[in-house]
């Protein structure tokens, strides 16, 4: 490798090394063809050029053909030892046989998906960060995605009888991308732990958001061991709400503003619906649940006279709008909406809505959960850890705030 020097304005000199990245490959290559060749020794129990003994099985036999590997640093080039006659096969655990690039290129791949790259792009892209080299191509994407299936139905199958389960959030996602000629809805659950964290409990294809398509995903995450939250946020589907009825019936309902919102202003004529907006949206911002009674009465004496049917929709299920209030104030940011389930799938939808890339619900619902554990990376924990603990014990709250139970006197 070249070294230069350089001389500064102030005199001062420094060194330039020229080549540096493929210098420090070339490194690399050299450390991951010794440990082939240590991993061999070990397994054989002996070096290179001993002699076997009339007891021992196996003997080296060359080499295979050279193998491209893509890492984060670029790409190198290794050989492979071959071993003969063995008694049990040999598999390599510094290189698998099918090994293309690490676990940490593969990982890359849905994070260039989710940040905006196109599938035909990626031979490129990969190219440009790993070198001209690199051992991808469309087929190798296509084994990815198949890799990401198998993932996949692993993680539906996982157990959850470990779970500190305190809140669960529930909407059906519906995304354009060419899912067959019925339009399928993916039944999405994300939950918070008594630890503050959040998880991607399950996503599931579903009919519509059907009572039926809602009871095939609630009773999975019972049998699969996870107890009952004890606050659900989901929107005004019916299905949800009966399907929770029947699985979790301890669990309270929070129905979800943003979808009430949205109904009571399609109800509304566009000439009054920025008032009305503003008004709506202070309700689930009031500090007790009788401020907020008092914003609807305030909505209701605006627009009951001329537009009836938009007041009846805010009232419908009111109740179910303010259980936010029977939990820590801390949590209401979380819990009024199903944004913990809609922000993480904005992305989800800029991807998919672009390309219309799945014909079969299948491989949709495998590349989005793909994107969705990319995401799940950067979930935020819930604050206030000592109110979680409290949820999860069963205390309970009014307005907020904790209540304490006094004894009573003797």
């Amino acid at each position: 490798m070249e070294e230069k020097t350089t001389v500064r304005d102030d005199g001062s000199s420094s060194v330039i090394w020229e080549q540096l990245e493929p210098f420090v490959r070339s490194k690399v290559q050299e450390l991951i063809q010794q440990a082939l060749e240590q991993e061999v020794t070990e397994f054989l129990g002996r070096q290179r050029y001993e002699r076997r003994d009339g007891g021992e099985a196996g003997y080296r036999n060359g080499y295979g053909r050279p193998r491209k590997l893509g890492m984060q640093g670029g790409t190198i080039t290794v050989r492979r030892p071959r071993v003969r006659e063995l008694d049990e096969e040999f598999v390599s655990r510094v290189l698998p046989f099918f090994a293309r690039h690490t676990r940490e290129v593969s990982a890359l791949l849905p994070e260039l998906y989710l940040h905006g790259l196109a599938l035909g792009d990626f031979e490129v892209a990969m190219r440009g960060l790993l070198g001209d080299g690199a051992p991808l191509s469309p087929s190798s994407i296509d084994r990815l995605r198949s890799k990401w299936q198998h993932e996949f139905d692993q993680w539906r199958s996982r157990r959850f009888d470990d779970r500190e389960l305190v809140y669960v959030w529930a909407d059906g996602i519906y995304v354009k991308a060419g899912l067959e000629k019925e339009k399928a809805a993916l039944l999405v659950v994300i939950g918070a732990m008594k630890d503050g964290s959040k998880e991607v409990l399950t996503i599931m294809p579903g009919f519509r958001e059907s009572t039926a398509s809602w009871l095939e995903v609630l009773r999975d995450l019972r049998d699969r061991g996870l107890r009952p939250p004890r606050l659900i946020t989901a929107d005004g589907a019916a299905g949800i709400w009966a399907a929770v009825d029947q699985v979790w019936p301890e669990a309270a309902a929070q129905r979800c503003w943003n979808h009430k919102i949205v109904n009571v202003l399609d109800r509304l004529p566009k000439p009054v619906q920025r008032e009305a907006k503003k008004l709506l949206t202070s309700i689930p911002f009031a500090g007790s649940r009788a401020q907020a009674d008092k914003l609807r009465d305030t909505f209701a004496e605006r627009f009951c006279g001329r537009y009836p049917d938009a007041v009846r929709t805010l009232e419908k299920d009111w109740e179910r709008l303010l259980t936010f209030y029977d939990f820590p104030a801390e949590h209401w940011k979380h819990l009024r909406t199903t944004n913990v389930i809609e922000s993480p799938f904005s992305a989800v939808r800029l991807r998919t809505d672009a390309a219309r890339r799945f014909q079969k619900t299948p491989n949709a619902t495998a590349m989005i959960w793909k994107l969705l554990m990319v995401a799940e990376q950067r979930f935020r924990k819930l604050g206030g850890e000592v109110e979680l603990a409290d949820v999860y014990e069963g205390a309970k709250f009014t307005d907020g705030k904790k209540v304490v139970w006094k004894a009573a006197a003797a």
